[in-house]
């Protein structure tokens, strides 16, 4: 029966956020809590599903929006550090990214959905913005402990200057963080062109907000002692 009706509320998610309904998405989910389901399972079959298939499924058919992407990002990112307080146990925090457009990049929508999704998935983000200097990414991702810098480009030559990725790269081959820190990146240039992310020095790149988890997951663990 409880399955039955976690599955009820992802259905009707799921519309709410096909109709950029934040009320009434956010309206769901209390109902959700109200009858009894527990904050976890709110989270982890209701919240990243709906998100998971808003942002990552039904794009390949253009049937989504950006700004039925970013409503999902959004609502995920403020229900999860909502409900993560009320969880019986503290989960565990998968890995800490620091994450910002390149120097000379101002689009930062798509950064935006890529930290909705990390945050729904349990990583610690620190949003740099946009036009970020190569040499904050670095000391941001020292002072905060972080195990992967990410990096947005929705230009090609902010992706392939010199005061882009490839310098991000430099700073940490000359500090000697290349063993601890890792980079990823992403963006519209990086779909043109299957090794661009290897010729600015990143460790990988994510095609998509809904595949960043998975890819940062992997770098984190390469790290991890």
């Amino acid at each position: 029966m409880t399955e039955s009706r976690i599955q009820q509320h992802l259905e009707t998610y799921l519309k709410a956020l096909f109709d950029t309904d934040k009320p009434a998405a956010l309206s769901i989910v209390q109902e959700a809590l109200d009858s009894g389901i527990s904050p976890e399972s709110v989270v982890f079959d209701v919240i990243i599903p709906g998100m998971e298939r808003m942002i990552g499924g039904m794009i390949s058919d253009n049937m989504v929006t950006l700004s039925q992407h970013f409503l999902a990002a959004q609502i995920a990112e403020e229900v999860v550090d909502r409900l993560i307080p009320l969880f019986a146990t503290a989960p565990e925090i998968q890995g800490h990214v620091v994450i910002g457009t390149s120097h000379g990049d101002f689009h930062g929508l798509g950064k935006k959905i890529v930290i909705g999704c990390l945050r729904a998935r349990m990583f610690e983000v620190t949003d740099l913005g946009i036009n970020v200097q190569p040499e904050r990414f670095v000391d941001e991702a020292v002072a905060a402990g972080a195990e992967v810098i990410a990096i947005s480009s929705m230009m090609v030559h902010t992706a392939t200057g010199e005061r882009g990725p490839k310098q991000v790269r430099r700073l940490l081959q000359e500090r000697g963080l290349e063993e601890g820190i890792r980079i990823i990146v992403g963006g519209a240039p990086y779909r043109f062109h299957d090794g661009l992310f290897r010729d600015v020095g990143a460790d990988a790149w994510a095609d998509s907000a809904a595949e960043a988890p998975a890819v940062v997951a992997r770098l984190v663990q390469e790290v991890r002692p």
